[in-house]
């Protein structure tokens, strides 16, 4: 088992050992996955290294403000010409969550594996896991710090997003004092912190207002009152005219209501099976319960994908979480 230092040594020789990469996020990326994405990039172009960015769908419209953001490929649109044998991974939990960007690894492919979740399954060839860092943009700010490199304000404006959005604007408890260490080192780069907070977290599409709208609407709660939960349908989406990334954030209305333990939207995906996003004020280890259902994610905020139909659905997980509390 190796130290953290250690591993993040790995991960540098791995870095200046080869050249020609291939860096995939997970499926829907987030703040932490784009902005984690964009990190490694910027250190690569550095080192003078050659490096795609890739995912499997689109990078949301939000983030492109971040370096280079325009130039991670949407497979589903432009998908690479060749497949690749050095892969670097950031976010991922598991390796499913790749999603289809695997086709484009060669069978021999090495994999450098940097994420912050407690599920990860350590499935690279090098892994750099801290489940106690509050983002993956946070290991990645120790990594380049092993490197000579002069950190620049687009890429701590890169590291301060994976950190914002992860810490849900340093209001979750995985805002460490490291974290707030780190973010002041980022500060001094030159972040606009105040405009990040506005973009990301404050800022919403109207079709983002009308998609929550049809969502509050379904809210339900428990007898006891300590699960609530939500739900959008695909039509709720076309009616609206919003896209996935119009959904972030809406599991948390249901989690924030007063005596609420814990918090669940549901997305249906089609008549046989739903997306269920859970968030926990503490008392449920909601990693382990979408773990469960072969999702992922951390004690307070996971994810999975249920299959059946979504009255079953919603009884089933919400009936786990109840013999959880």
């Amino acid at each position: 088992m190796h130290t953290y230092e250690q591993a993040l040594q790995q991960a540098k020789e791995f870095i200046l050992e080869h050249d020609d990469y291939l860096i995939v996020s997970h499926v829907q990326p987030d703040g932490d996955a784009v902005s984690s994405t964009v990190t490694v990039g910027w250190l690569l172009s550095c080192l003078g290294k050659k490096f795609t960015m890739l995912n499997e769908g689109p990078i949301p419209k939000r983030m492109d403000f971040l370096w280079h953001a325009d130039k991670i490929m949407d497979m589903s649109q432009q998908p690479p010409e060749r497949k690749y044998n050095r892969i670097i991974c950031v976010d991922c939990a598991d390796y499913r969550r790749v999603g289809l960007t695997e086709q484009f690894f060669t069978e021999d492919a090495i994999i450098l594996n940097i994420d912050h979740h407690p599920t990860n399954d350590a499935y690279g060839t090098v892994n750099v896991i801290k489940s106690d860092a509050a983002a993956t943009a946070e290991i990645l700010f120790d990594l380049l710090e092993k490197f000579a490199v002069t950190w620049d304000v687009d890429v701590a404006t890169a590291v301060y997003t994976g950190l914002l959005t992860d810490t849900g604007g340093f209001r979750y408890s995985n805002t460490s004092p490291k974290v707030m260490s780190t973010v002041s080192q980022l500060l001094a780069y030159g972040v606009d912190g105040p405009f990040l907070s506005e973009k990301l977290l404050e800022e919403m599409t109207f079709p983002q207002m009308k998609v929550l709208t049809k969502a509050l609407q379904t809210l339900t709660m428990s007898e006891d009152g300590k699960v609530a939960w939500v739900v959008v349908t695909p039509d709720d989406m076309v009616e609206c005219g919003a896209v996935n990334e119009d959904l972030e954030g809406i599991v948390n209305y249901p989690r924030n209501i007063r005596g609420v333990e814990v918090g669940i939207f549901f997305k249906v995906i089609n008549d046989q099976a739903a997306k269920a996003s859970l968030r926990s004020a503490g008392n449920v280890d909601v990693a382990a319960l979408a773990q469960s259902f072969g999702g992922g994610g951390h004690v307070r905020a996971a994810g999975c994908r249920v299959e059946g139909k979504l009255e079953d659905i919603i009884e089933t997980v919400v009936g786990r979480v109840k013999s959880e509390l």
